[in-house]
């Protein structure tokens, strides 16, 4: 297949389309290389992309409707990944306009660009973020999740209904994927890993939020990934059992469907951090603090939906996953 990745240059875009070129497909992706986080990184994450014949890197933002209406026109995408946006909860407290251009606008902008060019599947990236409010553990895609605790799961949660809209007006399939704490290799430096393999290395006290006591269902990046392409080679479906008196907000009468990707093992951070002492062989003081605001406590994903329409099966725990990343950290920053 040729499929378009936005976000390439990112933590998940870069392992989607190094796993889509592995197995023999034709990958454009494009990122606008924003300085969110520090550019060199994503760099090298296309010079790991770059040499291969099937994969061709275009810099583009995908908040620019003429760049990405001429890129939809110019090319013959059988599949797009969405994983462009911009992330962070925090962040879309201090910046939200950067959340309605990214989120809002540029995935308006893939939606019409997926119409015009007849593409036969989108798959985009949701988040866990989106259960805001919710308590009933785990989180499951069937429960209604209305009441969201930062702007970021807001345009998330508008993404869903966007794409639900074009897959109801134009019969176009769509696939929204709800990340659960996604880690490991290549990953962003603003997420927690990071955040405490350097903490730790520099023997800087560890902030610890909510005490340590929130637990997250950390989910292996390899997992992810297997999620992601296994939706894309999934094209939904209409569900000819929904109904409008009862609705399940996991799907619709149009091809549209929507599913957790997580460990489904959630893990107190505490005990996280305790992993991440144990890969480097060293431990730190702890600075506990409250609860962020736009935080939720708990995340849990069930999966059983992926699992049954898929056959996807994380296979990777917290502990080993948590090696893996010490391991490249120190091979890539030479530490």
């Amino acid at each position: 297949m040729k499929v378009l990745v936005t976000g390439a240059a990112g933590f998940i875009g870069f392992h989607v389309c190094r796993y889509l070129l592995e197995r023999g497909d034709e990958v454009v992706g494009i990122d606008n290389l924003n300085d969110y986080y520090e550019v060199e990184l994503k760099h090298a994450r296309l010079a790991e992309l770059e040499p291969q014949a099937r994969f061709r890197f275009v810099r583009m933002d995908i908040a620019d409707r003429e760049a990405m209406t001429a890129l939809f026109a110019s090319e013959c995408f059988n599949r797009v990944v969405h994983l462009a946006a911009q992330a962070g909860v925090r962040y879309s407290i201090e910046n939200p306009n950067a959340y309605a251009d990214s989120n809002l606008l540029g995935f308006l902008n893939v939606l019409e660009g997926c119409r015009q060019a007849v593409v036969e599947h989108l798959v985009y990236a949701s988040s866990s973020s989106v259960y805001g409010a919710n308590e009933t553990m785990p989180f499951s895609a069937h429960d209604n999740v209305d009441h969201p605790v930062s702007l970021y799961a807001a345009t998330k949660k508008a993404n869903e209904l966007m794409a639900h809209s074009y897959s109801h007006l134009y019969g176009l399939p769509t696939t929204g994927l709800r990340f659960f704490t996604v880690y490991g290799p290549w990953g962003r430096p603003d997420m927690s890993p990071f955040l405490f393999v350097r903490a730790i290395l520099e023997g800087t006290p560890l902030k610890v939020f909510n005490h340590g006591k929130h637990r997250r269902d950390f989910t292996y990046i390899d997992d992810i990934v297997e999620g992601v392409v296994r939706c894309l080679d999934r094209v939904a479906e209409r569900n000819a059992e929904w109904s409008g008196l009862q609705p399940d907000p996991a799907s619709s009468k149009a091809p549209w469907r929507v599913y957790n990707i997580g460990n489904s093992e959630p893990v107190e951070l505490l005990a996280y951090i305790e992993f991440i002492e144990k890969a480097l062989g060293k431990t730190t003081t702890k600075e506990l603090l409250p609860l962020q605001p736009g935080d939720v406590e708990h995340t849990y994903a069930d999966v059983a939906d992926l699992v049954r329409d898929t056959g996807y099966t994380p296979n990777v725990p917290v502990e080993q996953g948590i090696q893996r990343f010490v391991d490249w950290y120190r091979a890539f920053y030479k530490v």
